[in-house]
C-alpha cells in the first residue's frame, strides 16, 4: 500500500524543454521575452476593447474573451517552467500537476469552441448584416462566451480525474515541459489504451464539432463574398476573416498533430516543439494577427498613445 500511494501521489519531474539544447540560457531568454509580451499584447487588446467605444462590438467582445484566455493559457505553463530553470529544479507536486493539466485542458478547450463560435459571428455579419444586431446581441454574445467555457471546463473535469487516477509505476520523469495527457500516460504501469481510445474519440469531437461549424461558415462567406460587387467591401470581408482562418489554422493544426495523429508518426522531441508553438508561441501570436491586419484596432491603439503622449494630458 505504501509503494501504491508513493507511485500515485509522489512528485513527478518535468524534464522541459532547456534539457536538450546547447544554449538554454539563450531559449529561456527568448521564452521570457515571449511570455512578457504576449501578456501585454493581450492586455493591451482587452483594455483597447475596454476603453473605445468603436471596439464595443460583438467582434471585439469575442476576441477579449480570447485575450482572457490566452493569458490564463500561457500563464499556467511558461512561469513554472522559467522558474525551475533559474532556481535549478524540476519538480512538480502531484496537486501541482493536477491543477496544471485540469487549467490547461479547460483553457485549451475553451479556446477551441471559442474560434469555432466566432466564426458564426463572422458569418453573421458578412451574410446576414441587416439581422447582425439581433443575431449577435449582447444576450447571443454572453451565451456564446458561457457555453465555450462550459465546454472546456466538461473536458477538463472529464479527462483530469481519469488520467490522474492510473498508477504511475514507471519512472517519475515526465520527457516534457508540462503535464502533457500523453506524456502522463507514458508513465503508468497498467494499459490505458482503452482510455487513450475514448480520449481520441473526445479529442475527435471537440475539434470536430467547431469545426464543423467554422467549415459551415466560411463556405456561406466564400459564396457571399463572391457575389459581392464592392470590391471595398470584398476586402474587408477577406481581411476580418483571413485573421480568424490564420489562428484557427495554427491552433487546430497543432492540436491534431499531438492528438489526433498517431504516436508512432512523432518524437517526444516533436510533440515538446509543437507543444511550445500552441502554448508558448499562439498566445503571442493571436493578438499581433488581429491587431496588424485590422484598422479598427491599430486606430484605436494611435489614439490611445496620442491621448497619452500629448503635452496636455
Amino acid at each position: 500500500m505504501e509503494w501504491g500511494n508513493y507511485s500515485m501521489y509522489a512528485d513527478f519531474v518535468l524534464l522541459g524543454l532547456f534539457s536538450n539544447t546547447h544554449f538554454p540560457w539563450l531559449l529561456f531568454v527568448l521564452i521570457f521575452l515571449v511570455f512578457v509580451i504576449s501578456i501585454a499584447s493581450n492586455t493591451i487588446m482587452i483594455i483597447l476593447i475596454h476603453m473605445d467605444s468603436h471596439l464595443h462590438t460583438p467582434m471585439y467582445f469575442l476576441l477579449s474573451q480570447l485575450s482572457i484566455m490566452d493569458i490564463l493559457y500561457i500563464s499556467t505553463i511558461v512561469p513554472k517552467m522559467l522558474v525551475d530553470q533559474m532556481v535549478g529544479q524540476r519538480a512538480i507536486s502531484f496537486a501541482g500537476c493536477t491543477a496544471q493539466h485540469f487549467l490547461y485542458l479547460t483553457l485549451a478547450g475553451a479556446e477551441f469552441f471559442l474560434l469555432g463560435l466566432m466564426s458564426y459571428d463572422r458569418y453573421v455579419a458578412i451574410c446576414n448584416p441587416l439581422r447582425y444586431p439581433v443575431l449577435m446581441s449582447r444576450k447571443i454574445c454572453l451565451l456564446i462566451v458561457v457555453a465555450a467555457w462550459l465546454g472546456g471546463s466538461i473536458d477538463g473535469f472529464l479527462l483530469t480525474p481519469v488520467t490522474m487516477q492510473f498508477p504511475f509505476c514507471a519512472s517519475r520523469e515526465i520527457n516534457h515541459f508540462f503535464c502533457e495527457v500523453p506524456a502522463l500516460l507514458k508513465l503508468s504501469c497498467v494499459d490505458t489504451s482503452a482510455y487513450e481510445t475514448a480520449m481520441y474519440v473526445c479529442c475527435i469531437m471537440m475539434l470536430l464539432i467547431p469545426f464543423s461549424v467554422i467549415s459551415a461558415s466560411y463556405t456561406r462567406i466564400l459564396l457571399t463574398v463572391y457575389r459581392m460587387s464592392e470590391a471595398e467591401g470584398r476586402r474587408k470581408a477577406v481581411a476580418t476573416c483571413s485573421s480568424h482562418m490564420v489562428v484557427v489554422s495554427l491552433f487546430y493544426g497543432a492540436a491534431m498533430y499531438t492528438y489526433v495523429l498517431p504516436h508512432s508518426y512523432h518524437t517526444p522531441e516533436q510533440d515538446k516543439a509543437v507543444s511550445a508553438f500552441y502554448t508558448i508561441l499562439t498566445p503571442l501570436l493571436n493578438p499581433l494577427i488581429y491587431s496588424l491586419r485590422n484598422k479598427d484596432v491599430t486606430g484605436a491603439l494611435q489614439k490611445a498613445l496620442g491621448r497619452c503622449l500629448s503635452p496636455g494630458r
